[in-house]
């Protein structure tokens, strides 16, 4: 039997998915109308804060698309999208410090990054493997498979939870900058906020449906144990 209570909290985490991908967009789109005061571009921004923290030899590259912004840390490279890297709006200046904070995360050896980093390759693998895992231990009623996809699982999910401080902290590391290098003022911070408080909503959601996608295996695992 597939169905488990916990589908039902699991539902309720996913409907939050989809409120935070609205809510990223519509934020992202509203502060995209408003002019950050130092008429500077995404793009503008993002090379004065990377050369700010000497990694200048890091380039700011534009790539197609909406909300498709990334920090490439094989290539050591800023990606930004077209309302970004053109951009001069709260929104544009935001998005686009937000990643080079993750650069310079890549620069100091942030913690949690580099275990991000580290685990990549694991979870990469796992992501492939759980599922069959999983569905193989479903439906021969085997234990010990359940078990080894769950283990998998857990994998993808310790990611996604190291994801949630490494994200926070560019965002924080980007606030900080720009107000210190004059990008924006004090009284534009709130919408800055606003817009990356936006973004890491969609992290804490994947996270969190993550989480309780483990929790219900477990104890499926656990049931199955008893019988």
């Amino acid at each position: 039997m597939f169905f488990h209570p916990m589908d039902f909290l699991i539902l309720i985490a996913f409907g939050l998915s989809l409120w935070a991908q609205f809510r990223v967009k519509g934020t992202f789109s509203r502060f995209s109308d408003v002019a950050a005061s130092s008429g500077m571009t995404g793009a503008e921004a993002a090379r004065r804060m990377l050369d700010a923290n000497g990694l200048t030899h890091i380039p700011v590259e534009h790539i197609p698309g909406t909300l498709t912004d990334h920090y490439d840390p094989i290539s050591r490279t800023v990606r930004l999208s077209d309302p970004v890297y053109f951009g001069n709006s709260i929104s544009a200046l935001s998005v686009a410090c937000h990643e080079v904070g993750h650069a310079v995360q890549h620069k100091v050896s942030y913690p949690m990054l580099v275990a991000r980093h580290r685990i990549f390759p694991v979870v990469n693998l796992a992501s492939g493997v759980a599922p069959l895992l999983l569905l193989a231990g479903f439906f021969f009623h085997a234990a010990n498979l359940l078990l080894l996809g769950i283990i998998f699982f857990s994998a993808a999910v310790a990611f996604q939870l190291i994801t949630l401080p490494v994200e926070f902290n560019a965002s924080s590391r980007a606030k900080t900058m720009m107000l210190k290098m004059g990008f924006i003022r004090n009284n534009e911070e709130g919408a800055v906020s606003k817009v990356l408080g936006a973004a890491a909503l969609t992290y804490v959601a994947a996270a969190l449906i993550s989480v309780l996608e483990l929790v219900k295996y477990v104890m499926i695992f656990r049931a199955s144990e008893e019988d």
